[in-house]
């Protein structure tokens, strides 16, 4: 039995790490045009946000357009695969406690699942998130590769410093996994019971993904926006001590909706991509490992 935990832990890091490096890098693009309209005082349009794409693969090339993605990789990796093990785990312990031991979850330990999971994971991974997204915004000559910026922000700005932005990162977490989860697990029960069929098809997967990034994202924007802002004081020439100050000096400057939901309109086409990848690797790659195990298993 012990043997056969082990064994599902490892499925679930393996199809978990698989899951978050496919649907970032097919997002990579839109996920660092997003970040560069974040931190910055500039109007976000779609016209705009295709001209500096547009750009960006003009004067520095169409590989630029995935710059700081290796950084993403080192942070979404150990991340995904932390999420999507802990949302398994933290399933059984939550089942077991309620009495739903095989069975799936109600609504409110569904949720409570989603964004202890989300949690352990960003509290593990936190200071690659930082790097990723100073990467992001700063031209290469700044910074070489992902050392490089562990080393010049530990010297210039103090250690400190690559925890800079946590609190925010911390709270929006928290709803957006814990809604990612809860929407994507409740479409799969209710497609299960409405249906008939175990299991929805990889297409089906990728709706219920993608209505999860929508409503999971949505409600976690304005505190993403903050925490980019704080992890890119340092090279934006910003000063933001708190996270009320910062919402405070957003708005007052860039206004309400057009500062804290700066780029939510690409986030409506990039997250339910991004989500919608993510679940349907991850469920895939369980459902072929476990395949996998138990011909190995037979053929014993």
């Amino acid at each position: 039995q012990g043997n056969q935990e082990k064994k599902k832990v490892l499925n679930s890091l393996m199809s978990g790490a698989l899951a978050g490096a496919v649907a970032k890098t097919a997002v990579a693009p839109l996920d660092r045009t997003k970040i560069m309209f974040q931190v910055s005082s500039k109007r976000f349009s779609a016209k705009e946000a295709y001209r500096l794409i547009y750009r960006t693969y003009l004067n520095e090339g169409f590989w630029s357009l995935w710059r700081g993605n290796s950084a993403t990789m080192v942070r979404v990796i150990p991340y995904a695969a932390i999420q999507f093990c802990a949302h398994e785990e933290y399933k059984q312990l939550l089942g077991s406690y309620y009495g739903f031991q095989g069975k799936a979850l109600t609504p409110f330990p569904r949720f409570i699942a989603g964004s202890l999971a989300g949690t352990t994971a960003a509290m593990l991974t936190y200071p690659l998130d930082m790097v990723r997204a100073r990467m992001a915004v700063t031209p290469k000559e700044m910074y070489s590769n992902i050392v490089h910026v562990f080393i010049r922000i530990s010297r210039e700005e103090g250690l400190k410093t690559l925890y800079r932005g946590f609190t925010p990162t911390i709270l929006g977490v928290i709803p957006y996994a814990g809604l990612s989860f809860f929407t994507y697990e409740t479409l799969k029960k209710l497609h299960a019971d409405h249906s008939g069929k175990p299991q929805p098809t990889p297409p089906e997967r990728l709706l219920f993904g993608a209505c999860a990034g929508l409503i999971g994202q949505s409600a976690s924007y304005p505190l993403d926006v903050v925490r980019r802002r704080m992890q890119t004081a340092g090279v934006m020439g910003h000063t933001y001590s708190s996270i009320l100050l910062t919402m405070q000096e957003i708005v007052r400057e860039e206004g309400l909706i057009r500062g804290l939901y700066k780029g939510l309109s690409m986030n409506w086409v990039k997250g339910p991509i991004a989500v919608g990848i993510s679940f349907t690797t991850f469920d895939l790659t369980q459902i072929l490992l476990r395949k996998l195990q138990h011909s190995t298993n037979v053929e014993r």
